[in-house]
């Protein structure tokens, strides 16, 4: 009970910093392109670029603190109040004279689909019609014992938070790479699976976890990581929630 316990905090303590780390992404992207304004000083047109690094950490849980990083009339005038603010956060981002196009944050209603159907396949994994007698035996608990587990709150949050971990993890590495397909959709997917897999395998040799629970419950991970990857890779480029 006690790495039970240990990993719904940590679970938690994921979930808790995820969003916060989202927000902070979309903003980074949002300003860390060059920006053509006219200074309100010079009265003269010039190129300026926010410090996207600081507006992604303010803006974690409130509105960004903008504040430039560079601009054309630097370092002449690098000690000037940075008046022009407003107006650069509402002008359009450029790359020499092309705008550039704003780039898709994640798609929240696959990262739903995608986290409900691995909650489905974990719940017809565990469930006594395929391994919850090699799972039980697996833990140490006996049938009434695992009859209470399955009447708590707690070890469902745990498994549905741990599928909206995972698929917001594929989501994000699929925005990074900008990549879509059902084939770099699973690609994704099972990287995550091997990465968070070896972590696990690593900590087991510290903490005793039993080597057919292992087996069970990466059997489980990875189909889930398929199908995962399978849905998030396949509805990418579709039906949006948001733009960055």
């Amino acid at each position: 009970m006690f790495w039970f316990w240990l990993l719904f905090v940590a679970l938690l303590g994921c979930l808790a910093l995820l969003l916060p780390a989202i927000r902070g992404r979309e903003f980074y992207i949002r300003y860390r392109d060059t920006r053509s304004v006219v200074c309100p000083a010079t009265h003269r047109p010039v190129a300026v670029r926010f410090d996207a690094l600081h507006a992604a950490i303010t803006g974690f849980f409130k509105n960004p603190d903008l504040r430039l990083a560079q601009c054309t009339l630097w370092p002449g005038k690098v000690y000037c109040d940075q008046q022009c603010i407003p107006d650069a956060s509402r002008a359009a981002s450029r790359q020499g004279e092309l705008e550039v196009p704003r780039e898709k944050t994640i798609y929240h209603r696959p990262v739903f689909i995608a986290a409900f159907a691995s909650w489905v396949i974990g719940a017809l994994w565990h469930s006594q019609y395929l391994f919850r007698a090699r799972w039980t035996e697996a833990v140490g608990l006996t049938p009434p014992e695992v009859r209470q587990l399955v009447r708590w709150w707690t070890p469902h949050v745990v498994s549905v938070a741990a599928c909206f971990l995972f698929a917001y993890g594929v989501a994000w590495l699929l925005t990074w790479s900008q990549s879509k397909g059902i084939r770099r959709g699973v690609l994704a997917a099972v990287f995550l699976w091997v990465a968070v897999g070896l972590a696990v395998v690593f900590a087991s040799g510290f903490t005793g976890i039993p080597g057919e629970l292992l087996v069970l419950e990466a059997g489980y991970t990875l189909l889930a990581s398929v199908v995962v990857g399978t849905i998030m890779g396949g509805l990418s480029g579709r039906p949006r929630v948001e733009q960055g």
